[in-house]
């Protein structure tokens, strides 16, 4: 059984190795102090397989400076990145021993740790250049890689939840940037321990075929390139020839593109040429001479030349591509290049990683590409600022509450995201909570935050919203939907204005309305409408503004003949009851576009009123209607007092009322009598039920007015038993 206390000190040992290559005395005292400070606060904690917990630490800071070629303060940081720097006192521990930057890195690597990433695969883009603009350094990406790298080195120890979450993130977020990196060992790596994951049968049926033809692959290879290396000399080149057998996800990959047998796949290792060229006019020409020559030993297949020499991929790339049939009739793939032009794939912008859409960036290539440098050569000058990333200011990454990523411009509110999600979400948009803390909805969010967006439904877009949102697409949609708004106010405004022109007997409306829109200096009758509906201007003051202009047109003109005065084309009128707005309804008024509302159903005398609907026309309520005291709060000035009018035919109407009360013998009979023989009222419904000893029963009638109704009540209220009647939609 293994030592816990052995293997922790071996390992240990094997950092402080790592340390001293790299580094001085002063770093190996840093690292010892900080593994005090871990094995103090860890203890006796273990991982989920059983192991100490700062064997796990210790591991991680050893491929952080091994495989990552990080350097001490990183180790430093590996082993301290579990400490909880929410507290004051582990905050100022740190600070005092290690420094800002080490404090700093700990902070980003719990800030990346707590992201959600279970749903990465829908928007691996967005989530990668998330992480690189998260963060103030970018070895807190790279020792969290070094992390999972260890994390699923060992993945009995992972339940089926963590192997998901883990291996989505390495697929989505950590190949692409070690890649880009040209950490190719740990990308490969990675790669293959996804391969294994994901489809572990195929892994091993395809390590086995290789393995199987190692050695007599090398002795091909050496075969192969025997030739072409004499003739290349021979021909005056300056050239390197490199050969790599690909990586088992990278052949997978190709098997499946290809819908091929691994037995047919031409390109189980890839041949590459290099050419060192006395100068730029000649690289083409070199290339294609390089072509001939290999060509010349062995036969091309031309379906599969590809030329991006002469014609560079869109994003910069160079080079010449062939496969040949080498010795034994076996497939070889051949690429030919120079110098420049290998940088280029390699580390420019037109790289491997690149021209398949990993990242667009120009801003993150050119930083990673600096990073790349420092971790190649970590004892230049000015690594230290190398690291430090170089935030885009144009955007932030906001996480939903089910983990999806919305990208937003720098500088965008809650309202923003809300509108970013639905129209209707950001118009009923009243507050957010954002990473579980209740904000406004002018609060600007972080990178990396998560939103639950609040609504309310009685919240509308404000005219002050446009002031602070910073999307187009919300200041578009509070636009529209404050214009909307607006004409449908205005809708109501102009049915109150027309009417009381036609109180006021005042002929002419649009004359008067542009009138009134000059006066007031506006810009259209809608404002004038809006203006109105909203209690803005006051009616009484429309009439003022008119009675004003009407009464200039009546004065006299003076003229060189005399006096003249000139007819008016409009006049108020002067009788007294037309001074009282109310609106007269009947059977014989027409041209008055009115309903009895539903909710209360009035028939004549009943004391009623008039409300103003959106949709144009008049709704007739009674004064003890539900909704009464509700239109009268919230809207006023819409209410119009209503007048009945005497009515020749005598029409009727249908009235509900509840009945109630004690359960005596024949008491359904004695109302029915009540109401169809001593009165003559026609009944179109009728049911009773009991309970016990109370009765309820529900009437549906036919009233002519008011008074018949009154009449039939008190009838009503006389039958023993009864002792409650109340009228109901």
């Amino acid at each position: 059984m293994t030592n816990p206390d052995k293997t922790v000190r071996e390992k240990l040992n094997e950092l402080f190795e790592l340390v001293d290559e790299k580094a001085d005395a002063t770093a190996r005292l840093q690292i010892q102090k900080a593994f005090n400070m871990a094995q103090k606060s860890y203890g006796n904690q273990t991982m989920a397989d059983g192991s100490p917990m700062i064997l796990h630490h210790l591991d991680v800071a050893v491929i952080a400076m091994k495989e990552v070629n990080l350097g001490p303060t990183s180790a430093v940081c590996a082993l301290l990145h579990s400490f909880d720097t929410d507290q004051p006192d582990v905050r100022q521990e740190i600070m005092e021993n290690f420094g800002e930057n080490v404090l700093e890195i700990i902070d980003g690597f719990k800030k990346i740790s707590a992201l959600q990433t279970e749903r990465v695969s829908f928007q691996s883009e967005a989530f990668r250049n998330m992480f690189l603009s998260l963060v103030n350094d970018i070895r807190v990406i790279l020792i969290r890689m070094a992390h999972r790298l260890h994390d699923v080195r060992a993945p009995e120890g992972l339940t089926k939840k963590q192997k998901t979450k883990f291996f989505n993130e390495i697929k989505y977020i950590y190949i692409p940037i070690a890649h880009r990196l040209g950490l190719y060992q740990i990308k490969s790596e990675m790669e293959n321990d996804l391969m294994r994951f994901e489809h572990p049968d195929i892994f091993r049926a395809i390590t086995d075929k290789i393995q199987a033809t190692k050695s007599k692959r090398e002795v091909y290879i050496k075969d192969f390139i025997a030739p072409v290396e004499k003739e290349l000399i021979a021909a005056g080149f300056d050239f390197e020839i490199k050969w790599r057998t690909k990586s088992v996800a990278s052949i997978w990959a190709k098997m499946k593109r290809q819908n091929v047998e691994f037995e047919q796949i031409y390109d189980i290792f890839a041949v590459r040429i290099i050419i060192n060229s006395k100068s730029p006019q000649r690289e083409k020409e070199d290339c294609w001479m390089v072509y001939s020559i290999v060509t010349n030993i062995y036969p091309p297949n031309p379906k599969r030349l590809r030329d991006w020499i002469s014609t560079p991929k869109a994003s910069g790339y160079e080079s010449l591509h062939t496969t040949v049939m080498g010795p034994n009739k076996k497939w070889v793939e051949v690429q030919i290049r120079t110098v420049r032009m290998d940088e280029i794939a390699e580390k420019g912008q037109a790289a491997h990683w690149a021209y398949k859409g990993l990242m667009k960036s120009k801003d993150v290539d050119d930083w990673l590409l600096q990073v790349r440098d420092v971790l190649e050569h970590p004892e230049a000058i000015g690594a230290e600022y190398a690291y430090r990333t170089q935030k885009s200011n144009e955007y932030v990454f906001i996480f939903t509450p089910k983990g999806d990523l919305k990208r937003l411009p720098a500088g965008a509110t809650v309202l923003d995201f809300a509108y970013d999600i639905h129209t209707n979400i950001g118009s009923q948009c009243s507050g957010a909570r954002v990473n579980n803390k209740l904000v406004p909805i002018r609060y600007v969010l972080k990178n990396g935050d998560k939103v639950e967006i609040l609504t309310t439904k009685n919240q509308k877009p404000k005219p002050d919203w446009i002031g602070f949102v910073k999307t187009q697409k919300a200041r578009n949609h509070i636009k529209r939907q404050l214009k909307e708004e607006k004409y449908k106010e205005a809708e109501v405004g102009k049915e109150l204005l027309l009417r009381k022109f036609k109180n006021w007997k005042l002929k002419s409306p649009e004359d008067l309305v542009n009138i009134l829109v000059k006066h007031f200096k506006m810009d259209s009758a809608v404002d004038l409408y809006y203006l109105l509906a909203t209690d803005k201007i006051d009616l009484a003051l429309v009439k003022t503004v008119l009675t004003d202009y009407l009464k200039q047109q009546e004065e006299p003109v003076e003229t060189e003949g005399g006096t003249e005065e000139p007819q008016p084309e409009k006049t108020i009128p002067k009788k007294e009851e037309d001074e009282t707005d109310v609106l007269y309804i009947g059977d014989h008024v027409k041209n008055i576009n009115y309903r009895f509302a539903k909710c209360c159903n009035p028939i004549p005398g009943d004391n009623v009123f008039g409300f103003v609907t959106t949709l144009g026309g008049i709704s007739i309520h009674r004064r003890n209607c539900p909704n009464a005291k509700r239109l009268a709060e919230r809207y006023p000035y819409r209410i119009i007092d209503v007048k009945w009018t005497g009515s020749e035919e005598k029409p009727f109407y249908r009235v509900n009322l509840k009945i109630s009360g004690k359960d005596e013998l024949g008491i359904v009979e004695s109302i029915t009598k009540t109401i169809t023989n001593d009165l003559r009222v026609n009944m179109r419904s009728i049911h009773f039920n009991t309970k016990g000893r109370k009765f309820e029963g529900r009437v549906s009638l036919m009233i002519r007015n008011h008074d018949h109704l009154d009449q039939l009540i008190h009838k009503l209220k006389m039958v023993k038993g009864v002792e409650r009647i109340d009228r109901t939609k």
